[in-house]
C-alpha cells in the first residue's frame, strides 16, 4: 500500500530532471479529476481538477466547485501550490454565491494562506494570522475540496503518517488533524473489482469525516457534513458503488459512536436517587424545593420533598443541593448528521430530538443503535423529507405525481417515521396526497410550507405543523408582500385564530434566523455566548456566517418583529416548540428559549414549551416530558434557578438518559466542547 502512495508522490516530479519543460516551456498536464457533489444525497453539483507540473520540484492544483444548493448558487476556485512531497507552498480560496437560496448572503469570500520560508502568513473569511511553520504541517480551511484533501492524504502518507498533523489555520486553536486508517473495502466497478481504504479524519471540520483512497493514490470519495447537512464527494466512475460507499460509511460512523461510548461511560444507571435538587417537573406545578427523585431500571419511581419521600437502604445517592432537577429537554429541529451529535446534545440536557431530514440509512442505523444499545445520543424521532423540486429539490425523495408521494409516505411509515416532512417546491395535489396518506398511516406532517401555497392553504391541504416562523409571517400579508407586519390586521388575526382552531403545531426556529442573519460586524457571543464553548471546527463556521456588514438597527427591528409575533401566537394558545435548525449544537436551543422568554412567555412556560409540549406534540406524554413516576427517566441537573433565570438552563451539571446519568462536561469534552 505504501508503493502506491510513493509512486503517486512521485508522479508529479518525473519530469524535473529532464529537459522536457525546459523544450516545451510551458506546464505539462501530470493529473485531472471530476468528483460529483452531493447534500442529503441530492446531486447538487460538480468539483473539478487539474494538476499541472510548473517549474522543477514544483506543482500547482486548481479546482473549481460548482453547487446549486434549492436556488443558491455557489461558485468556488482553489489553488494550492506544492513544492517536493506535496509541500503547501500557498493555499488561496475564492468563493462567491447568489442571494437567492435558504440561508440568503451574498458576495466573496477569501482566504489566502502563503508559506515562506519558516514563516506563514494566513488570511481566512477577515481573520489574519502569521505564524512560525512546523516541521510538518498542511493547509486548509473550513470547506476543503476533496481534491485538496486528497494532496493533504498524499502529504500524510509520504511523511511517516504522523498521529496529528497540524493544519495552518487563522485560528490557534485549530487543533491538529487525526488521520487514521480504519478499514478497507472492496467493489465492483464495470466488471472490474476495486479496493479502497477507508480513512477517517478528526478536526478538519466538526465530526469526523470519512475519506476512501484508491491503490493509485486517488480520493475515490469523502462523507463530511462541514456545511451542517451530510454531504459527499464521488469521483467520476465511482458513482455506480455510491450505495455501498453509503453503507460503509455509516457502519464507519456506528464503530466511531463506539470509541465515543467507551471514553464516556454513565455515572450512575439501574438505582440511584438525586437528592436536595429544586424539582421542576414540568408539568407546571410550583417548584418543590429540596426533593427527591428516584429512578430505577430507566423509570421514575418516586419523586417528592425530602422527608415525605424515603430513599432505600442501599441506594445510591447523587446530592443536588442548589441546583435545579428538570425533565430532559426536547430539540424539535435537528438535523442529525453525525454521531458526534449526540455527545453534544446531551451536554447541554437534550434527551429527545427530532430530526427534520437527515439520510435515511444513518438515521435509522443510529436510532437503532440508541434504542437498542444504550449509544450515547437523544432519543431520535424522526420526519422524512419529501420534495418535488427536480434540480431545486432537497433530499433524495424527489416526488413528482400524488401515486409518488403516497408510495414515498409508506416507505417511511414502514421504517417506522413519526412524520413527514414536506418541502418548499411540492405542488397542492402532491401535498394533498402526503397529507392523506400518513393521516391515514398515523403521522403527522411538518415541514416548509410549499411556495405554490400560503399557511392557510397549507393547512387546508392537511398540514399538521409548521417548521420556521417565516412561514407564518409571511401568510399574514396580501400576497407575503414584505411590507411591515401589522398583526392587528383582519388577515394576521384570521390566520392566529386558524393556527389555534386547527392545532397546527409551529417550530419557530428564532435563533438560527437570528444567527444566520446577523450582520457580520455583530459579534455571535453577543447573543450566543455558547459559540466560545463550541469546538473551533464549528465556531469558526458560526463566525463566518452572516450577512454583509449593514444596518444594525434593521438586523434588532427585524428580531424584534419576530418576537412580537412569538409572543401573540403564545397568548393567543398557538402550540408552540422549540428547534434550533442548524445552529451551535445544545446551546441553539438554549438560545430558543432564551427568545421566547423574550418575546413573554415566562420561563416556566419556555421549559414546558421543551418538555411536556413536545411530548404532547408527538403523542408520547404518557411516556415522557415530565418527572412523574412511571415515566422514562429523562431528567437534565443545572446550576441555579431557571424559572428565575432562564440562561440557567445552560449551565448543566449532569443528564439522565434513558436511567443513565451522564456528566456534561465529559460529554462535552468529548466532541470537542469545552463546557
Amino acid at each position: 500500500m505504501r508503493t502506491s502512495f510513493v509512486r503517486a508522490a512521485l508522479l508529479c516530479l518525473l519530469f524535473t530532471e529532464g529537459g522536457w519543460l525546459r523544450a516545451q516551456n510551458k506546464p505539462l498536464m501530470v493529473e485531472e479529476g471530476r468528483y460529483s457533489v452531493h447534500l442529503l444525497l441530492h446531486t447538487i453539483g460538480t468539483e473539478t481538477y487539474t494538476v499541472t507540473q510548473t517549474a522543477p520540484g514544483r506543482q500547482v492544483m486548481t479546482t473549481t466547485s460548482t453547487t446549486s444548493d434549492r436556488g443558491m448558487k455557489r461558485t468556488s476556485s482553489t489553488k494550492l501550490e506544492m513544492g517536493p512531497l506535496f509541500a503547501p507552498v500557498v493555499l488561496e480560496q475564492r468563493s462567491s454565491s447568489g442571494s437567492s437560496g435558504p440561508s440568503g448572503g451574498s458576495g466573496e469570500d477569501v482566504s489566502l494562506t502563503e508559506v515562506k520560508g519558516s514563516s506563514v502568513s494566513i488570511l481566512e473569511r477577515g481573520v489574519g494570522r502569521t505564524m512560525r511553520r512546523p516541521p510538518v504541517a498542511f493547509v486548509g480551511f473550513g470547506t476543503m475540496p476533496a481534491s485538496v484533501q486528497m494532496m493533504m492524504m498524499r502529504y500524510w502518507r509520504v511523511h511517516h503518517q504522523p498521529a496529528r498533523l497540524p493544519i495552518l489555520r487563522a485560528s490557534e486553536k485549530a487543533l491538529p488533524l487525526e488521520i487514521k486508517l480504519v478499514g478497507h473495502d472492496s467493489f465492483s466497478v464495470k466488471g472490474q473489482m476495486v479496493r479502497l481504504t477507508r480513512y477517517t479524519v478528526a478536526n478538519l471540520m466538526f465530526g469526523r469525516e470519512i475519506v476512501w483512497m484508491n491503490d493509485s493514490g486517488r480520493l475515490a470519495a469523502l462523507m463530511t457534513f462541514a456545511g451542517g447537512l451530510p454531504q459527499e464527494e464521488i469521483l467520476e466512475g465511482y458513482e455506480p458503488v455510491e450505495a455501498g460507499l453509503e453503507h460503509s460509511g455509516v457502519q464507519q460512523e456506528m464503530l466511531d459512536l463506539d470509541d465515543l461510548d467507551r471514553k464516556v461511560p454513565p455515572e450512575a444507571a439501574k438505582a440511584f436517587a438525586i437528592v436536595g435538587a429544586r424539582l421542576v417537573d414540568g408539568t407546571g406545578s410550583p417548584a418543590v424545593e429540596n426533593s427527591v427523585v428516584m429512578v430505577r431500571d430507566g423509570r421514575i419511581v418516586a419523586a417528592g420533598k425530602v422527608g415525605t419521600t424515603k430513599v432505600p437502604a442501599g441506594m445510591r445517592v447523587i446530592h443536588a443541593e442548589g441546583r435545579s432537577l428538570l425533565p430532559g429537554l426536547w430539540e424539535m429541529h435537528s438535523h442529525y448528521s453525525g454521531v458526534e451529535f449526540g455527545p453534544a446534545l446531551l451536554a447541554a440536557g437534550v434527551t429527545t430530538a427530532r430530526d427534520c431530514g437527515g439520510e435515511f440509512e444513518f438515521l435509522t442505523t443510529v436510532r437503532r443503535k440508541i434504542d437498542r444499545d444504550h449509544a450515547l445520543g437523544p432519543r431520535l424521532l424522526l420526519a422524512g423529507l419529501i420534495d418535488s423540486g427536480g434540480p431545486l429539490a432537497f433530499g433524495y425523495v424527489d416526488v413528482k405525481t400524488p401515486a409518488e408521494a403516497v408510495e414515498a409516505v409508506d416507505s417511511y411509515a414502514d421504517a417506522r417515521f413519526e412524520q413527514i416532512k414536506v418541502y418548499t417546491q411540492i405542488q397542492p395535489e402532491v401535498l394533498k396526497a402526503i397529507s392523506d396518506e400518513a393521516h391515514r398511516r398515523n403521522m403527522t406532517v411538518t415541514g416548509h410550507v410549499p411556495a405554490a401555497v400560503n399557511a392557510f392553504e397549507g393547512i387546508a391541504d392537511g398540514m399538521d405543523q409548521i417548521n420556521h416562523l417565516q412561514f407564518v409571517t409571511r401568510a399574514m400579508t396580501p400576497d407575503g408582500s414584505p411590507g411591515p407586519l401589522d398583526l392587528q390586521s383582519e388577515r394576521a388575526k384570521r390566520l392566529i385564530a386558524l393556527l389555534k382552531e386547527k392545532q397546527i403545531v409551529v417550530d419557530p426556529t428564532l435563533g438560527w434566523g437570528e444567527m444566520a442573519g446577523h450582520p457580520k460586524n455583530v459579534d455571535v457571543a453577543s447573543f450566543e455566548p455558547g459559540i466560545n464553548a463550541a469546538p473551533f471546527t464549528l465556531s469558526s463556521k458560526f463566525r463566518a456566517l452572516g450577512v454583509p456588514a449593514g444596518d444594525e438597527a434593521k438586523f434588532h427591528e427585524r428580531i424584534e418583529t419576530n418576537l412580537k409575533v412569538v409572543g401573540e401566537l403564545y397568548r393567543a394558545g398557538v402550540t408552540i416548540v422549540p428547534g434550533s435548525d442548524t445552529g451551535v449544537l445544545g446551546y441553539g436551543l438554549d438560545r430558543e428559549l432564551e427568545l421566547y422568554v423574550q418575546a413573554g412567555m415566562s420561563p416556566m412556560a419556555a421549559i414546558q414549551s421543551a418538555t411536556i409540549v413536545s411530548a404532547r406534540v408527538m403523542k408520547l406524554d404518557g411516556d415522557s416530558g415530565s418527572i412523574e413516576v412511571g415515566k422514562r427517566a429523562d431528567m437534565v441537573l443545572v446550576e441555579g434557578n431557571p424559572l428565575e433565570k432562564i440562561s440557567d438552563i445552560r449551565r448543566v451539571v449532569s443528564v439522565v438518559s434513558d436511567g443513565r446519568m451522564y456528566d456534561s462536561k465529559k460529554l462535552g469534552r468529548s466532541v470537542g466542547f469545552n463546557r
